[in-house]
Parts: C-alpha cells; structure tokens; sequence
C-alpha cells in the first residue's frame, strides 16, 4: 500500500480537484465521488494552531443554522481557553464561510458542526459514510486519507488530502446517483505523539432527523 502526502498532484477516480471554493459545489456532478479544494494555511496560521497545546483546542458537536457557526465556534474556542489572536479569529472566519458554502449548495437550513480534537486511531478503516454528504478540513496534523477499494480489500493506493484542503464526500444517502466506490478514513496516528484538529460538516435537512 503506498501513501501519497505530498500535495495534490493526482487523485484517485471520481475525485474533483478544485482552486476555488466554489468548485467544492462539483460534488453534484454525475462523475464526482468527492471534491477538494486545493489550498494551503498561510505558514503564520500553520505554526500558531501546530503549537497550541492541545487541551487549547476547540471540540464540540452542534446542530446550528449556518448564520450561527462562527458565534457557536468562538464559545467553543472560549471554553478551551484560546487566546484571542489574529489566527483564531480567521479559524472562527474559515469555518463560517465553509459552513456558508457547504449549506448553500447542499440546499438545508441546518449543519451539524463537529470539531474533534483526536490523538488516537479514530476510524481507522476505510468506509463511506451513512449521510447524504460531508465536509471534512483537517486544520491541524494529518488530513483525511482516501482510496477505492479492490476485491473488498483496503485500496492499494492511498491518497491523503492536505493540511488546510477542504473535501466534500458523497454518503450512501446521496440521492441522485449511487455511491462511486470511493472509501475514506483518518490517518492512524496512535503512538506518533500528534493531535489533529477536523472540522465535519454534515447536512441537516430536517432537524427530526438531528440526534
């Protein structure tokens, strides 16, 4: 199996590789498994949230309205004790507008806004998600790590998507087409001594539906 960490040169079949954000909309193509928006932290950004302890990291899990992410994110960064800085208030920022974009193509009213602190091997296998779609951007540590499976197995080539790079994935509830074969899962890090911080962002369409 060979990990590719590098940036993003190539990706696997069905995955759209974007320069905008706007480009994260291509998901609704027939052809697109998933889409990542190509960018990269600026290096001030990257050394400020890389050398936070991580107990100052934010974590939580929230159904919201997209116009009330970046609030519901500061009281998130409050409750760890995060200074306020010029970095964390483009973190509140970035996870706002990605909240605003990811809401606004997916067409709902709601999100659930999950921020994970993780240091272990969180889902560690490859699967797809039971939801429509999901917004996954690893703001901290190693991103998400993608592949097509063969003959069952663990894909033979594994790709993982950048620092910074944000990716939207088609779930099995995705309702136009059938899923493309496209597996994902976080990098196992137990042992290494990093701590990733991911922002997920599920569509909520009818908040009965919202546990």
């Amino acid at each position: 199996m060979s990990i590719i960490r590098t940036e993003i040169k190539s990706a696997a079949a069905g995955v759209g590789v974007t320069d905008t954000p706007d480009g994260l909309a291509k998901i609704k193509r027939p052809e697109c498994a998933a889409t990542i928006w190509r960018r990269q932290l600026s290096p001030e950004f990257q050394t400020w949230i890389d050398g936070l302890d991580p107990m100052h990291l934010p974590k939580g899990r929230l159904v919201l309205r997209p116009t009330a992410v970046r609030d519901a994110v500061g009281h998130l960064c409050d409750i760890a004790g995060m200074d306020d800085t010029v970095q964390r208030r483009w973190l509140e920022h970035d996870i706002a507008d990605l909240a605003t974009r990811f809401a606004d193509f997916m067409r709902v009213p709601y999100l659930r806004v999950r921020l994970d602190v993780i240091s272990t091997n969180a889902c560690r296998k490859f699967h797809i998600d039971a939801i429509h779609a999901r917004l996954i951007c690893t703001y901290r540590g190693t991103g998400t790590q993608y592949g097509v499976p063969t003959d069952g197995e663990d894909p033979e080539r594994v790709f993982t998507v950048a620092t910074g790079a944000p990716m939207v994935m088609r779930g099995t509830l995705w309702p136009q087409n059938p899923p493309l074969g496209l597996r994902h899962r976080s990098p196992p890090i137990a042992g290494t001594g990093e701590t990733r911080l991911v922002l997920v962002l599920d569509p909520i369409f009818d908040l009965d539906e919202a546990d």
